[in-house]
Formats: structure tokens, C-alpha cells, sequence
């Protein structure tokens, strides 16, 4: 799923999304009085790859329903952030396409990032999630 797709999505969705400072995080997503909102810092938009991944991410929060408060356990933060990050894993990187790049030849991290447009460390989160990447032993 490309950027403007994922931008088509959420406008089908009603997910409204705004753009504005967030130095910390980069993005965020809200679920309020029965409607989603996600946030994007404008740096994020110059940067392609982050902007896809950050998109990607924020409306899997929307649509799974994983959203949070500050006051939430860190397991209960951790679950829906795993869950926001496996949708967004599915929608930007199919496995069966994964597998076929792989076998033409595609054996990098960082050649696979570029193939898919998204970054370097979503695409090794993406690989771990489909129980594709061995780290080198040590």
C-alpha cells in the first residue's frame, strides 16, 4: 500500500489528520467522542520512507482500536502498539511478495527497505514479525 493510499484509506475512514509540531514522537493518533484523529510532525512529510511507516502505523491504532492513556501499563502500551505495528506490518509489506523479492535476489535489510519504501528498521521489524530475520551469532 503506497502513501497516497494510505491517505485514501483514512480519508474513507473519517480518520481527519493534522499536521503539527511533535518533536518527541513524530506522530500520534487520538480516538475522541467516537472519532479518529492522527497527528503528523511536517518533518516526518519530507521524509518519505518515515512518512509512509508513521502513516502506516497511526491508522493501524485506528484500525484495530488500539489506543491507550498515559496512565496505561506498560504491558497494556505495549499490546497496542504490537498491534498498530502488525497491521501496519500487513499493509505495506505482504509476505508472499516478500518471500518472492527475497528470492530474486533482494538479501539486505536495507535493499528489502528500499524495495517496499518504508525504513530500514521497520523493515527488519517486518522480517522478525514474519519470522525471517536470524540475527548473526555472536
Amino acid at each position: 500500500m503506497t502513501t497516497i493510499e494510505l491517505y485514501r484509506l483514512a480519508e474513507q475512514n473519517e480518520i481527519d489528520i493534522q499536521f503539527f509540531n511533535l518533536p518527541e514522537t513524530k506522530s500520534i493518533s487520538a480516538y475522541i467522542d467516537g472519532k479518529c484523529y492522527i497527528g503528523l510532525d511536517p518533518d516526518v512529510v519530507v521524509r518519505p520512507k518515515e512518512e509512509h511507516t508513521k502513516l502506516a502505523h497511526e491508522i493501524g491504532h485506528c484500525e484495530t482500536g488500539s489506543f491507550y492513556n498515559i496512565y496505561s501499563p506498560l504491558d497494556i502500551r505495549g499490546k497496542h502498539e504490537r498491534q498498530a505495528k502488525n497491521w501496519s506490518i500487513k499493509k505495506l509489506i505482504r509476505k508472499d511478495e516478500l518471500i518472492q523479492v527475497i528470492k530474486d535476489g533482494l538479501d539486505s535489510a536495507y535493499l528489502l527497505a528500499e524495495y517496499f519504501d518504508v525504513t530500514e528498521d521497520f523493515m527488519i521489524e517486518a522480517l522478525e514479525y514474519y519470522d525471517m530475520y536470524f540475527r548473526p551469532c555472536e
